[in-house]
């Protein structure tokens, strides 16, 4: 039942509520909650990511982004029974590091280019990475320029479509955009915009001159605004869209990943998001800034902290085509009425002992981002032999995700980061044999969230800071509660250590002929 249903029941009715919607890779996720940070009721919609060449995903804004807003608040509205005017104030979270050019009158010029995963900029990287000097690149970014920059993406359209270019009012991400939408204002927030923007914003939140030149110019980018600061109010016309109360107070919001960190009580260092959606993202809060230029590092949303963060090309995204390969017999029966898809699937991976029996997958089916930064990678199956079955592919495709992290986790140890707690969130949480796999496989404890919705959590929690129900993050964690803990099964361990090893060399030995195949093709 129900939390609004039985507070009528008991006739305690809460006076304020507060919104938070997501919009992920595939899935638009929200939540409504009251003034003690509990659950009313949540909401999700479904939508695809188009793919027209290799390396090149994309979103429609309007069909995509903000009908999925418009969608998940009217079911928060309709299915709470809520009064819109008792809503206080909504945050908002999407993808992180896309690019989307919109005229003067905010309208998109083209589709969005997502984040990491597309990788259509490469020629612009090393444009940049020559302009500025490799010293100068590892100086700003702690790492080489990759797929994760926007600076190179906007490059990419001055370059390629310069009409589009001449047209474009403002550049703007996923979480930039949609609040626009909301509120009329173009801003963006702090964490996401120095991170993605590197380096076109100083850390004041001015536009840094020396580095804009020849990119894009000052007025075409967003202001900088805190994570929770309030970036304007529900127009008339987003009013009628979103059933939202005009006047409602919308916070800046940023990029899904901070956002669920902050869902999962990631807010002191040592604490750790390890989040398991389409791709895996990893974000560990430090005290201070750590350089390595293998993975990505920031200043935190919560005040006075930074983060070390990490992100894969594939995770789900690689156990849905493995689905959608392997095994479209169990999708009909799910169709049909019948158990799953996934769960069929691992009744099926119980049967395969670890290593898959001499199986490794290189997860890399979409290129990958850290810890190797490379557009060229692809995914390999190795090991093959006549008895294998799709039921080794698939187990083996699972294990390759959890070798991807613990990859990360590697560097982490190396660099002497304190680790103190690791949540785990996002769709992959639903399955809880993988996440057994993956603390098998790092040999360490895992927790998750008792609220299990993710991002969209923390942007609600975000709101109640914004509109100064709550003073600030350090309230807001004593609101988390941990679900579900998973402990290492160390024997395990033991067993899939020779298999990561094996996954290790086989990227150091093929790739020469990775990129060789990018050049072939």
């Amino acid at each position: 039942m129900l939390l609004i249903e039985l507070e009528r029941n008991n006739k305690i009715m809460a006076s304020k509520y507060f919104v938070g919607i997501d919009v992920g890779t595939n899935e638009t996720k929200g939540i409504l909650i009251d003034e003690l940070g509990r659950e009313v009721v949540s909401a999700s919609t479904t939508h695809g990511v188009e793919n027209p060449k290799p390396n090149y995903f994309e979103h429609d804004a309007d069909k995509v982004w903000y009908k999925d807003i418009c969608i998940i608040s009217q079911k928060l509205i309709n299915q709470s029974k809520v009064n819109p005017e008792d809503i206080k104030c909504i945050g908002i979270s999407a993808l992180s590091s896309d690019c989307l050019p919109v005229d003067i009158e905010g309208k998109p010029l083209r589709k969005a280019i997502l984040y990491g995963i597309d990788a259509r900029a490469l020629a612009e990287c090393q444009e940049l990475t020559e302009k500025w000097g490799k010293d100068k690149v590892i100086e700003l970014f702690g790492r080489p320029l990759g797929s994760s920059d926007i600076a190179p993406k906007i490059l990419w359209i001055k370059n390629n479509e310069p009409d589009v270019y001449r047209k474009t009012h403002k550049f703007l991400t996923a979480s930039s955009y949609i609040t626009f939408k909301l509120t009329g204002n173009y801003t963006i927030d702090n964490f996401l915009g120095l991170a993605s923007f590197n380096p076109l914003y100083n850390r004041d939140g001015s536009i840094n001159e020396q580095y804009i030149d020849g990119i894009c110019t000052a007025s075409q980018l967003a202001v900088l605004k805190k994570t929770t600061d309030i970036a304007g109010y529900i127009t008339d016309e987003a009013s009628k869209d979103t059933g939202l109360a005009i006047g409602t107070a919308v916070i800046t919001g940023g990029d899904d990943s901070g956002a669920e960190a902050i869902s999962s009580g990631v807010m002191t260092p040592g604490d750790m998001l390890v989040q398991m959606g389409s791709t895996a993202y990893i974000i560990l809060c430090t005290d201070k800034l750590y350089d390595d230029n293998r993975l990505w590092r920031e200043e935190f949303i919560v005040p006075n902290t930074y983060d070390i963060s990490a992100g894969t090309n594939t995770s789900g995204a690689l156990t849905k085509w493995i689905r959608d390969t392997f095994y479209p017999d169990k999708i009909q029966e799910q169709k049909q009425g019948g158990i799953n898809a996934y769960q069929a699937m691992m009744e099926d991976l119980k049967e395969i002992p670890i290593g898959s029996e001499g199986l490794v997958v290189l997860p890399y089916f979409a290129g990958e981002r850290t810890p190797i930064n490379d557009a060229h990678a692809k995914g390999i199956i190795f090991g093959l032999n006549l008895a294998h079955t799709r039921k080794h592919i698939m187990r083996a495709a699972y294990e390759s995700v959890c070798y991807s992290i613990k990859h990360h986790f590697e560097i982490f140890k190396e660099l002497g980061i304190p680790i103190n707690q690791i949540m785990v969130t996002g769709g992959g949480t639903k399955n809880e044999v993988w996440i057994q796999m993956l603390s098998d496989v790092l040999g360490i404890k895992l927790q998750t969230p008792s609220v299990t919705i993710g991002a969209s959590y923390g942007d609600a929690l975000m709101a109640m800071i914004g509109a100064n129900h709550i003073k600030g993050f350090a309230e807001a964690k004593k609101l988390i509660e941990t679900g579900k803990v998973y402990y290492p099964n160390l024997e395990n361990t033991k067993k899939y250590e020779p298999y990561y090893q094996i996954y290790i060399e086989l990227y150091k030995q093929n790739k020469e002929l990775m990129s060789m195949m990018d050049e072939i093709n």
